[in-house]
């Protein structure tokens, strides 16, 4: 088994709802979801464009994950994220073929979608997250 598509780009900003204003104006984007993933220390907005979706996340604290990009990189691109059909599924497989996980198992995302991460090492500089899409 493999990725279906791709499931969503997430973008890494210091605010949200300006940006997300700017989305709607200048891109037609509405706003499909919004919340706090705590685990993951977030806030984060997804926004569909099209047939497209776009996951806007605003760290919680300097010292979570997106805030440590934030202060390393500044805001943009943080991960693409890949719909699969069962996200355990494909970490054993990316596992076997020698992929670095971050995620050994799955987790819960935005939406309550099962959710993993792999390595950016793995994948030339791109953090992938894999995404049981429930479609």
């Amino acid at each position: 088994m493999a990725a279906k598509g791709i499931h969503h780009v997430g973008v890494a900003v210091a605010e949200l709802d300006d940006l997300v204003r700017t989305w709607e104006t200048l891109l037609g984007a509405k706003v499909e979801h919004r919340a706090t993933v705590e685990d993951q220390g977030v806030e984060a907005v997804s926004i569909r464009v099209g047939t497209g979706r776009i996951e806007l996340l605003r760290p919680l604290a300097p010292d979570t994950p997106v805030g440590k990009f934030l202060a390393k990189r500044g805001p943009g691109m943080h991960h693409v994220a890949f719909a699969v059909d069962d996200v355990a599924e494909e970490l054993a497989r990316v596992a076997a073929a020698g992929a670095t996980l971050i995620d050994e198992k799955p987790r819960v995302g935005l939406f309550g979608l099962q959710v993993a991460f792999i390595h950016p090492d793995t994948t030339g500089g791109v953090l992938a997250e894999f995404v049981s899409d429930g479609e």
